[in-house]
């Protein structure tokens, strides 16, 4: 009789928890990872995400953090989610801010967020927190990431000058625009030395075309290089802040892990997500989280 009011609080105060949904920010980042994958799979018409596609995120979101929200409190999120982004949205398209990718942060001298937080106070928090997921808000919510405003941010001290969060196509298709333009200057500029035939003409015409597109394309690739080399940076940074070593200090001082659970929890944190959610849970919380993710683990084998 005991056993059996014991596994009734047990269940209760799981339901409990279960009503609470505490969202974290590694929590929503898998939240709208998955809402990306959905909207990409065409899973989203006019702004709403059918059946189909809820019952992935329902399912993914429990597969990777082991919380079987349901679809409601999933739904709740999204809501909120929306609301970020069109909060995010407003400040961006002021001219005097700028979000850096690298950091998730919204940049902006502290006169000009005071001047604005006065106007917003819904800003205020973002000051301090950033928005790390504006760029899959973005796409959840249809709309480019830049807007042709919305800059990203370079990680040098040295170069400070924003670089346009543009897909790579768009820059190279706007360099060869640039390019034809300068030839039309050149054909009606009459210190220019015009080709003396048509042909020539045709010739000289598609010597600087290929010039310029050989331009755009180098220029595209150095680009591509840098921001290769910005995100190692981040990802390094990231997997310092989010350590298998940290993790493992705090393994070693909970009560309550046995040999098989502890060894068990050093596979799951081979995945950076995984630690990430360890650190960032509450102490009392850890234990059960490692139990459910190592059942689910052991499950699938």
């Amino acid at each position: 009789m005991a056993g059996h009011v014991t596994r009734s609080k047990r269940l209760e105060a799981q339901q409990q928890e279960q009503s609470r949904a505490r969202w974290t920010t590694p929590l929503t980042k898998i939240l709208a990872e998955l809402m990306v994958d959905q909207v990409q799979k065409g899973n989203k018409h006019n702004n709403l995400f059918n059946k189909k596609a809820w019952k992935y995120i329902c399912d993914g979101f429990y597969n990777k953090t082991g919380l079987k929200w349901d679809k409601e409190q999933l739904k709740n999120r999204y809501s909120v989610l929306r609301r970020q982004y069109s909060t995010v949205k407003s400040i961006l398209d002021q001219s005097d801010f700028s979000w850096n990718e690298a950091t998730g942060s919204i940049t902006a001298i502290d006169e000009t967020w005071a001047e604005y937080i006065k106007k917003h106070a819904d800003a205020e928090t973002l000051r301090t927190s950033g928005c790390p997921i504006f760029k899959e808000l973005c796409t959840i919510f249809s709309e480019p990431a830049t807007n042709g405003k919305h800059e990203l941010l370079t990680v040098s001290e040295v170069d400070h000058t924003p670089r346009p969060l543009c897909p790579q196509p768009l820059r190279m298709h706007q360099e060869e625009s640039l390019s034809g333009s300068q030839d039309e200057d050149d054909a009606n500029d009459p210190e220019t030395p015009q080709p003396s035939t048509p042909a020539a003409a045709a010739t000289s015409n598609r010597k600087r075309g290929r010039k310029g597109m050989n331009d755009a394309i180098t220029e595209a690739i150095l680009e591509m290089a840098a921001a290769s080399k910005m995100r190692a940076t981040a990802i390094e940074q990231y997997n310092a802040r989010y350590s298998m070593a940290d993790c493992i200090k705090d393994l070693d001082l909970m009560q309550g892990v046995d040999q098989q659970l502890y060894f068990a929890a050093l596979d799951l944190f081979s995945k950076p997500i995984l630690r990430e959610i360890f650190l960032s849970l509450k102490d009392d919380k850890r234990l059960t989280w490692l139990r459910s993710k190592c059942a689910n683990a052991s499950n699938r084998k």
